[in-house]
Order: C-alpha cells, then structure tokens, then sequence
C-alpha cells in the first residue's frame, strides 16, 4: 500500500509516517505550503522554512523520499478569502475546519494520488472505522481519538465518504505523550517541537491587523446591556415562555435560561467512574446522551416550523440613547450627556464590529467591573457592539440554534435525519467544548439544535457538531 503523509514538520505527523514506515508500507512525505504573507502574523517571516527543514530531516531519517507543494493560490481563495467575507458579514469561521475539507483533503489530497499515492495519512488525533452498509458497500465512521485532552475529530466535520476512503490516522489510537515518546526513542528531529497554533497555516495572528488586509477599520459605540432590558423585551419573553412551555410535566425546578459552567475544560472525557455517564455519554441512551433530556419529545413536535426559527434567533439590542446638556464647573460651561438609561449605557469606542465575536472577552479595552465583560452581539447595520458583564448575563447564553438546509453536512450519509424527525446526540459548538446533551430536529427550514442547558456564546458561522457516544455523525454552521 502506497501511503502518502502530510509531513508538515511537526511531531504528530513525524510519528504517523514513522508508524506507516515501520509497518511496512511504501510511504512518501509532502509538504504543503499555504501561506506567504507575513501580515498580522506573531511569528518570525520565514516559520514555514523552518518547518519545511524540519520535515526534511525527519524523512531523511525514516528513509522516506520527500516532495514539496505550494498550495498557497488554493488556500487564499478557498479559505482565507471565505474568512475575510465571512467576518466582513459580522461571522466567525473556523479556518481549521475548512483548512481540511478544501486543502489537506481536497487540494493536497489529489495532488498525491496524482503522485501515486493511494491513501493520504495525516497526523490528526482522531481514528476511523469501515462497516458495511445496508448495500453492502463500504461505510467509513470518524471516531474521537483516545487522547481525551487531545482530539481533533472536531475539525475534521466537514469531510465526505469519499475523502474518508483514501484518509489514514496513524496515531488516533495514541495519547500525545506515547507520541513524544515514539518519536524520541526513534530520534526524529521533530520529539521536543512545539505544537503550532493559531490559524491552520497561517500561525499566531493579531486577528484584527491580520483581517484590515481586506477589512477597513471603523470607530462605532461600545454599548453594555442591563438585565433591565431583558424584562421588556418581546422576544426574550417569547423564549422563555417557549422554552418552560416544553418542560416535561412535573418538573421540580423551571427552566433555566442562563448556562451554570463558567469555562471550557480542558478534557474531553473523564476516567471517574461517577461522572463518566454525564461526561462520556450513557451507551443505554439514544446517541450517548444522558438521558432523555428535560424537554417532551411530544411538546417538541408539536411547535411550528415558525416556532423553532423564532427559538432559534438570538436576542436583538435596540437601546436609543438621548442627550441632554448640563452646566459644569465654576464657569457653567454648557456640555452634553447622555440620559440615563435603565437598559444599557455607551461605555467605549471600537474600531469595527467586524474584529469582534460572540463570546469575545479579550481586546475591548474597558475597565471599571467588577466581572469581565462578554461580546453578546454585534451589530454590523449601525457598527455597535454589545456587551454583557459576567459569565451569567442572559445575554450569553442561548438553548436553541440553527442550521440552514445547504449548511447540514451528514458524515454517515446512509442515516441522515428526515423531515419531522427528532433524534438524540451529544453536542459541541467549539473545538474543545465537552459534549454537550442535545435534542435535534429536522424541518423543512433547517435543522434545529435545542440544548438541554443552555450554551454559552453560541457564534454564527462557526461548526456544531453531533457524536453518537464517540462516533462523529454530521455538522452544520451556525
């Protein structure tokens, strides 16, 4: 078997090409670059030479013949430029995901069968399975890797069956210190490198400086939203109604609105015993999940396909600020102010509410809370962004989200959701993020995600992703 490895001169994929090489196939390495400019980027101007040395090394030392390609034309276009459009519409991409799907397993992919390969090997943590489907024909599955503080099954979401045919992953069975080790006892130049991080191919960036190479800046207000606000406004009350409406019967407590974990943990799965049930999934649940969930399953049918794209809309801010003038100091200079206002107050200036996303905390710049202040919305009509103070705003967190009909991606195309449907699956909306208990619907107008507790910065044009207990089944953007 011809196998093809993404050597990018790191240490995981060092390692998958050691493992292929060791277990007799005829391997070869190429190295891809991406990326040129220096622009916005935290790292030295020639990192990639570095790493293209590094890699070479590491082939010469395994005995591996080595090629190099440029994909850098096919990586602006196909992902940088989608993420300066998307910010531009005030969204988040994932550049990782799309890195994958359009590059690594597209591009980079046909460029090695073009050079007789007849799998490309990657060094992601994640593993893969063949079963035989009702047909008869083969059914590739994507299982989380076994390094629970290392899996990378998340940003692989967006890839077919086809490209999962011709996809190795060497190490999704390892943990990330028996790679260290494997590649320390085998000498390889790459044991001790650190891991790259930032953007897929691009590295560390100053997001706003990296993204003005196309998105001009633009001072507009920073606005802070008040609970007082959420009191009166129509539509929050329509969710909670909504969502206390599908409560099961009997519930001992209503539901809550705003989400009880305050950080991401760093690991994925758990080996306590007590917890492993909430945290790993329960196999004797539909989709690994921890149970049916506090929501009636008949309650959720019975909401309209009007019903769920109204659940599903975030809260939108629409606080007028009015001025008035007072006399000040000894000499009754005439200033202007603003009114008070019980719903929120302008707190700062921003250069543009393209740099910011849902959830951001860092880089606004404003003092004088006593907790940190979130992005909870922006505004890109009027250039405003919207914040809310602490990790329990109610402006942070929401239960319900969508995914527009061109946007489901189904990784198991054999079993994918028909209209009316209504499935379990364990959830995450960030790489990173633990698993979170789910409910999804599928309608005529996209399919719905309704969380059993409520998420913290659910962000446009970033992937959720759904797993049956470790099985990866399909994604969609937000």
């Amino acid at each position: 078997m011809k196998v093809c490895v993404g050597l990018s001169g790191g240490v995981d994929s060092s390692v998958a090409a050691l493992l292929l090489k060791n277990a007799g196939h005829d391997v070869f390495a190429l190295f891809m670059q991406n990326w040129h400019d220096t622009t916005g980027t935290l790292h030295g101007d020639c990192e990639w030479e570095e790493d293209r040395f590094v890699a070479e090394m590491v082939a010469r030392k395994i005995g591996i013949p080595f090629y190099f390609v440029d994909l850098s034309d096919e990586y602006r276009r196909r992902v940088v430029d989608y993420m300066f459009d998307e910010y531009s519409k005030g969204r988040t991409p994932n550049p990782d995901v799309l890195c994958n799907r359009e590059i690594k397993f597209d591009a980079f992919m046909k460029c090695a069968l073009k050079l007789g390969a007849d799998y490309v090997a990657t060094g992601h943590y994640c593993r893969k399975e063949e079963i035989a489907g009702p047909d008869g024909k083969p059914v590739y599955r994507i299982l989380a890797g076994t390094d629970p503080n290392k899996d990378q099954s998340y940003f692989l979401c967006q890839l077919t069956q086809e490209q999962l045919s011709r996809a190795l992953f060497p190490i999704g069975d390892l943990t990330k210190p028996q790679v260290r080790a494997l590649a320390a006892e085998a000498d390889l130049p790459s044991a001790d490198k650190k891991d790259s991080q930032g953007i897929c191919f691009v590295g560390k960036v100053d997001l706003p400086v990296f993204l003005q190479q196309k998105l001009r800046p633009k001072e507009g207000d920073v606005v802070e939203v008040y609970d007082a606000y959420f009191d009166t406004d129509p539509h929050y009350a329509f969710l909670e109604k909504t969502l206390q409406g599908l409560e099961k019967d009997g519930a001992a407590e209503p539901v809550s609105m705003v989400t009880s974990y305050i950080s991401e943990t760093k690991s994925l799965k758990v080996n306590d015993p007590v917890r492993e049930k909430t945290v790993m999934g329960n196999p004797d649940y539909e989709g690994g999940c921890s149970g049916e969930g506090i929501f009636d399953r008949a309650k959720i049918a019975a909401l309209s396909d009007e019903d769920f794209m109204k659940l599903s809309e975030p809260v939108k801010y629409s606080i007028s600020f009015e001025t008035e003038t007072y006399r000040s100091g000894k000499k009754h200079v005439r200033k202007t102010r603003y009114k008070e206002n019980p719903s929120g107050k302008i707190i700062g200036r921003h250069d543009g509410a393209q740099f910011y996303t849902i959830g951001q905390r860092k880089g606004l710049n404003i003092g004088g809370h006593k907790d940190s202040l979130f992005v909870i919305s922006t505004d890109m009509d009027s250039n405003t962004i919207y914040v809310g103070e602490g990790h329990t705003h109610k402006g942070l967190s929401r239960s319900c989200l969508r995914i527009s009909p061109e946007d489901i991606h189904w990784i198991r195309e054999d079993i994918p959701m028909k209209t009316g449907e209504i499935r379990r699956y364990r959830v995450r909306i960030r790489y990173r993020q633990p698993l979170q208990d789910a409910t999804l619907v599928m309608r005529r107008n996209g399919l719905f995600i309704l969380f059993d507790e409520p998420q913290r910065g659910i962000t446009p044009g970033q992937f959720a992703v759904w797993y049956d207990n470790d099985e990866m089944i399909g994604s969609g953007v937000i």
